[in-house]
């Protein structure tokens, strides 16, 4: 009787010959590339112009310390990315998913994008932001902003690796946390600042090679006016349904309403739900609830005389079948911009 414990014989297929030794098990986690910390860094530089190619930094964190007379250009999505130290720079920095801190700084002039922007202990700085939520400075001063304004062609897409939308830019809403009574410690940089004065595009033969424009019609992110006072008491509210042309068609309108010389205020893309719905549309409530679950909203508010009447009729002759939502009249349209983005700054937290 054979013996329950008894173990089976070898085979020759299963033995192995003498003195050949057993390959070390091979794990998923051996097999990945390992990282070099010094590839995601930029630290003691000085009178140097340096960078990163898109595709070469691909969502990892990034650090720059200690930097002097540098200018900097990351064109690349990345994680979180914090600037200590650094005097008399010029930073490039494509989206970051999460935050940018600046740190101890001085003399700095940037154009970024993130979810999170943070400054501390900084000192005379101008900032071209694209940022989700709102931008916070805390013990600093001279701190000037401006809207995001740049293009190269990969950047649309390192946005949405990044998980940003390029509607939803709160660049101009900025928080002190450390106010000091009688002085104001930010500011905004005048409407008709050229970005290239403020930001030189990049000299060096391997950073020329990524396309770039400043021009503000060919940004990537919508160059709106923000907390500037506004030219005209008529503003007009535009939401865009999710769609196949959604985005496409968000741009266009931009484009013809600029054109005819109103100003681009505000942008937002925002989810939102029924009861949204009744509370900014009101009775046209009903025509737009069906569209609510294909995606986000994209809207719009345009300031200026007859901001209204000149929206209706591009979106009637140009928009002819694509369903939006655009204030009906001057005397209802501030409460359509007033009820829509007090709806989403709260989805936003902000």
């Amino acid at each position: 009787m054979g013996c329950f414990f008894s173990k089976r014989r070898k085979t020759g297929k299963d033995s192995k010959p003498e003195g050949e030794e057993e390959k070390p098990k091979q794990y998923s986690w051996d097999q990945r590339e390992k990282v070099d910390p010094k590839d995601y860094m930029f630290s003691g530089l000085k009178d140097e112009t340096v960078g990163r190619l898109p595709g070469k930094v691909a969502g990892q964190q990034f650090l720059i310390q200690d930097c002097e007379n540098c200018n900097i250009y990351i064109f690349d999505h990345s994680a979180t990315i914090t600037i200590d130290d650094c005097t008399n720079c010029v930073i490039f920095l494509g989206p970051v998913k999460g935050s940018v801190f600046f740190r101890n700084c001085r003399d700095c002039k940037c154009t970024l994008a993130c979810q999170q922007f943070r400054v501390r202990d900084c000192r005379k700085m101008e900032v071209f932001l694209c940022c989700a939520t709102q931008p916070i400075i805390e013990s600093s001063t001279n701190i000037k902003f401006a809207c995001f304004q740049w293009y190269y062609p990969e950047l649309a897409f390192q946005f949405k690796d990044a998980g940003l939308s390029i509607f939803n830019n709160t660049w101009s809403n900025i928080h002190d946390f450390t106010p000091v009574s009688g002085e104001l410690n930010w500011s905004l940089l005048p409407e008709d600042s050229v970005v290239q004065d403020h930001i030189p595009l990049p000299t060096t033969d391997e950073l020329k090679a990524v396309r770039i424009s400043t021009e503000a019609s060919r940004s990537i992110v919508p160059v709106s006016r923000g907390q500037r006072q506004k030219n005209s008491d008529e503003s007009c509210l535009a939401v865009l349904f999710a769609g196949d042309y959604t985005i496409a068609n968000a741009r266009k309108l931009i484009d013809e309403m600029v054109g005819k010389g109103f100003f681009l205020v505000q942008t937002k893309e925002v989810s939102m739900r029924a009861e949204d719905a009744q509370r900014v549309f009101r009775d046209k409530a009903p025509d737009f609830l069906s569209l609510l679950n294909k995606g986000s909203v994209i809207a719009l508010e345009f300031n200026g005389d007859g901001a209204v009447e000149v929206c209706q009729h591009i979106v009637n002759e140009t928009f002819n079948g694509t369903k939006m939502f655009v204030s009906e009249s001057k005397e209802t349209a501030s409460g359509d911009v007033d009820s829509f983005y007090n709806f989403a700054d709260i989805q936003m937290g902000i």
